[in-house]
């Protein structure tokens, strides 16, 4: 049972008013704080799956803080939220310095008392003798929970940092991260401490499981043993590396032309056990190669994760390494796509429509009868559908083709996500 603070008056009403009215902006609050973390503290600048579990540790921290204040609980009875024990973990799993989470909870309490106490000042009910009371309340007990809650997410963090320090795979993840840094490396001497060639052509692939899960314990066994399978399904010798229990990347190398990237895609996604998401490089020959191919899989997997649910299981570099590059800066992408398509971008059924049209229609080199055939429409459908839509942007679009080709290509890959939503 919750233990109540004791001595909290006067003050205590304005208090609880302040923590309600917080609590009702709380996810404007949370989304300046985060951007304010990833800004601040470098090691946090996080891809999109770890940017979101910052998020949801930090609602969750500020939640439960404000129910404190809000029902006067002791602060240092709690236990950290879920979801701020699982990114604490989830840094020490990926190397990401402690410092930097401790960091994030000194700036992200002293963003707290500020929000807390500028409620309490501008409460018409307050009277300065109240207000300084809350006002000390505020910070001694806001405090006294940062304290709490650090101590334990700091006790999670060491536990999983000592459990992956134990495990084989990390000394051979630090020892790939040496080699994907850049650094001048004997090849022969990397090679006997990886067991892997590297003097051969490799393609890299990014695995992964959405929302988290569920790769650990025996599904990641299962997971490697599907990349051995994989492996000697295309005559290849394959490299794997878990990042953390919700990814892992993959070297599959041989000599010659490398594995055939397509039909190791199949294998991977039709293996037994649960299918991750996939996102594949192009092959590379020799170290120089390991390392890009490397970081187009991780592209692919950027157009992949923002491309959320509408995306496809598999995504190839080779088919997406252009807009791979627009996922760098959303915003900016969100911008050249309404420039480009006007009306067109809009995020609605019918928009979808004519922009489908419109894409297939250029990609079959402006003809109405080949564009028909893939879309399963009548030719004269097809001529509606691009005089409608060049219309709609008061413009004759195949005069700017190659931008309108590259803004339809990114709405295709990446839908809602570079669209206007009003």
């Amino acid at each position: 049972m919750p233990v109540a603070v004791p001595d909290r008056e006067p003050g205590a009403a304005l208090i609880a008013a302040a923590a309600r009215r917080l609590d009702a902006r709380r996810g404007e609050f949370i989304r300046a704080m985060v951007d304010r973390f990833t800004v601040d503290i470098a090691p946090l600048q996080h891809d999109d799956e770890m940017r979101a579990m910052l998020a949801a540790s930090t609602d969750a921290n500020v939640a439960v803080a404000l129910h404190l204040l809000e029902q006067g609980i002791d602060p240092h009875v709690v236990e950290p939220a879920p979801a701020a024990a699982q990114y604490a973990r989830r840094l020490a799993q990926q190397g990401i310095p402690l410092s930097a989470l401790l960091r994030a909870y000194r700036l992200g309490h002293a963003d707290f008392v500020e929000a807390m106490l500028h409620e309490i000042s501008t409460d018409p009910d307050g009277n300065p003798k109240t207000v300084a009371a809350a006002s000390a309340t505020v910070v001694r007990e806001s405090a006294a929970f940062v304290d709490s809650v650090s101590e334990l997410v700091v006790l999670a963090y060491e536990t999983e940092r000592e459990a992956w320090a134990r495990n084989d795979s990390t000394l051979r993840a630090s020892r790939i991260r040496i080699l994907l840094e850049g650094e001048d490396v004997e090849i022969r001497a990397a090679e006997r401490a990886l067991g892997h060639p590297l003097a051969q052509v490799h393609v890299a692939v990014a695995l992964w499981f959405d929302e988290g899960g569920p790769l650990r314990g025996d599904e990641l066994i299962r997971l490697e043993r599907s990349c051995a399978s994989a492996a000697t399904l295309v005559g290849a010798q394959y490299l794997f590396s878990a990042r953390d229990e919700g990814s892992a990347t993959v070297w599959f190398s041989r000599p010659g032309d490398g594995p055939d990237v397509e039909k190791l895609a199949d294998a991977l996604a039709g293996s037994d056990g649960p299918v991750p998401r996939i996102a594949l490089g192009r092959p590379g020959a020799d170290l120089a190669g390991f390392r890009v191919t490397h970081r187009q899989a991780e592209q692919a997997k950027r157009v992949a994760v923002v491309a959320g649910a509408t995306g496809t299981p598999v995504t190839d570099f080779a088919d997406v390494g252009a807009v791979a590059l627009l996922c760098q800066d959303l915003p900016a992408a969100r911008a050249f796509v309404a420039d480009t398509l006007g009306p067109l971008a809009a995020d609605d059924d019918n928009a979808e429509r004519l922009r489908e049209t419109l894409r297939v229609f250029l990609a079959t080199n402006g003809s109405y009868t080949a564009a028909a055939e893939l879309l399963n429409l009548h030719k004269n459908s097809v001529q509606y559908r691009i005089t409608k839509a060049e219309q709609l942007c008061g413009r004759p679009l195949r005069a700017e083709r190659f931008d309108v080709e590259f803004a339809l290509r990114a709405c295709h890959l990446l839908g809602a996500a570079v669209l206007r939503s009003d």
